[in-house]
């Protein structure tokens, strides 16, 4: 009797999931033997002679973006997230096959309490796909089950949704379904559903929603925004749901420009501009009442990395002003700015410069009103390449004023790049960001980091595991040169 009841409750379950029982579970998905990211390539090599005929594939200072992309794009959000009910910081990265350009879909957790990581899970692969492009983003809904979405690229791709059979766990996962989700952002609300933010290739990168409820069933897809192509990220506080995102001029995203912003409360019911306008999707035209500031009269393209919410609710936005697409001096002056909403007025601060438009990290706003950037803001050992060396960059008047407070690496052999916040990381963290590196000119390994949120202890998650589980390595950076 007790072998048919267990036998009953694994079928209900099955069922419940989405897909079946048979003996062999492929619900359980196979282990790596260490975490290795993805390292990636769009081939504008500055040194290839033969291509400096061809203007359209030689690029003097190198590739728009490559290098270690583990952590790529600013656009999957979020990709980690700290359980305290298990004491476990859950994430996501793109690994790599045997360290070759070959992307595998992997989960992982860094277990608080017992200072260790396990062996990480490939959740999903492509068979042959190296494009950083599918890497995921996941959510934890109120019962514990991980929701992690594979990202697809335009129609040809598609993504995939799964979620854990069991809460807080990284070793089975049932495919819920397969949709055309691009850049996928979605957001768990307890009770009401899980809000997905992402592209869809339907002329140019538009932007749509949907929600999908707990048993995995959605509806139909809705447009938000289709002004030619977009990008864009997001952030949740309770029910409220917050997105910035750009424009393609023409179409291309070498034109992105221009910065817009809206938020819903409803789980997309109703969308509102920041100062409560209502406003009836999708937006089509430029002008329109979510325009946050026209980069376009300035003729400066717009890179997205991250928004958040001060503790009075308002939102504010990191992005990388910049005056080419192209790497290099050329597209120079490349400006971290903060767009800050309040007292009814956006208002624009400059933090600092740096040396790529995929220079990237978040903007996170702690409880005490310290507002923190960590990013590649400094120049690495790729100079022109994308990423850098990580600062610590910290304001306590609301991003008026910002002051670099700490490099988090230096004397790196390679590019730090996309740095990621975690989502309800605790003050006292040992994991409250983490990144990848790799070398952006050539072939390399890329490990994968994490910090605690002063950027004074930076760990390196084991490469090769022998055991099932590892402690992640401290990293020991030369020391600072002494002072003039």
């Amino acid at each position: 009797m007790c072998y048919l009841a267990v036998m009953l409750w694994c079928v209900w379950w099955s069922v419940l999931a989405g897909g079946t029982w048979p003996q062999d579970d492929p619900a359980r998905k196979p282990k790596d033997s260490g975490y290795r990211g993805i390292w990636f390539t769009l081939g504008q090599y500055s040194a290839a002679p033969e291509l400096r005929e061809d203007p359209a594939k030689y690029w003097e200072y190198g590739d728009k973006y490559s290098g270690g992309l583990g952590t790529y794009t600013a656009d999957h959000v979020p990709i980690a997230i700290y359980a305290p009910q298990v004491q476990k910081t859950f994430f996501c990265y793109g690994g790599a096959k045997e360290g070759k350009q070959y992307l595998y879909n992997m989960v992982s957790y860094y277990d608080h309490q017992h200072d260790r990581v396990p062996r990480p899970t490939i959740l999903h692969d492509k068979h042959g796909v190296n494009d950083p492009h599918d890497n995921a983003s996941l959510t934890i809904d109120h019962q514990g089950h991980l929701w992690v979405y594979v990202s697809g690229r335009g129609r040809s791709r598609p993504g995939y949704v799964y979620r854990s059979v069991e809460p807080y766990d990284i070793d089975r996962f049932i495919q819920v379904s397969a949709d055309e989700i691009c850049y996928p952002q979605p957001w768990a609300v307890e009770g009401d559903g899980i809000l997905e933010l992402f592209t869809k290739y339907t002329g140019g990168r538009e932007l749509y929603w949907n929600v999908r409820a707990f048993d995995g069933t959605r509806g139909e897809d809705r447009k938000l925004a289709g002004i030619a192509g977009h990008y864009q990220v997001s952030c949740q506080s309770g029910h409220r749901i917050v997105t910035a995102f750009n424009r393609h001029p023409g179409g291309t995203p070498d034109t992105r420009t221009d910065l817009y912003y809206l938020e819903t409360r409803d789980l997309g019911a109703t969308w509102q501009t920041a100062d409560g306008t209502t406003i009836t999707p999708p937006l089509v035209a430029p002008q329109n009442p979510a325009l946050v500031k026209a980069y376009s009269d300035v003729q400066r393209l717009v890179y997205i990395n991250s928004i958040a919410l001060d503790r009075a609710g308002n939102p504010a936005i990191l992005l990388v002003a910049s005056s080419s697409h192209r790497p290099g001096p050329d597209g120079d002056p490349r400006n971290w700015e903060v767009l800050h909403y309040r007292d009814g007025t956006w208002r624009t601060r400059f933090v600092t410069r740096s040396t790529h438009n995929y220079d990237m990290g978040p903007l996170w706003i702690e409880s005490d009103g310290t507002w923190r950037i960590a990013g590649p803001t400094e120049p690495g050992p790729q100079r022109w390449g994308t990423g850098g060396e990580i600062a610590l960059w910290i304001s306590h008047d609301e991003g008026i004023s910002w002051a670099k407070v700490r490099d988090v690496t230096r004397g790196s052999p390679r590019n730090h790049t996309y740095v990621r916040n975690v989502i309800g990381a605790e003050p006292d963290s040992p994991c409250a960001m983490l990144w990848a590196d790799g070398h952006t000119d050539k072939l390399s390994v890329s490990c994968i980091y994490f910090a605690n949120r002063e950027g004074t202890v930076v760990r390196r998650l084991p490469y090769d595991m022998e055991g099932e589980f590892a402690v992640p390595a401290t990293v020991t950076f030369p020391p600072l040169p002494p002072a003039p």
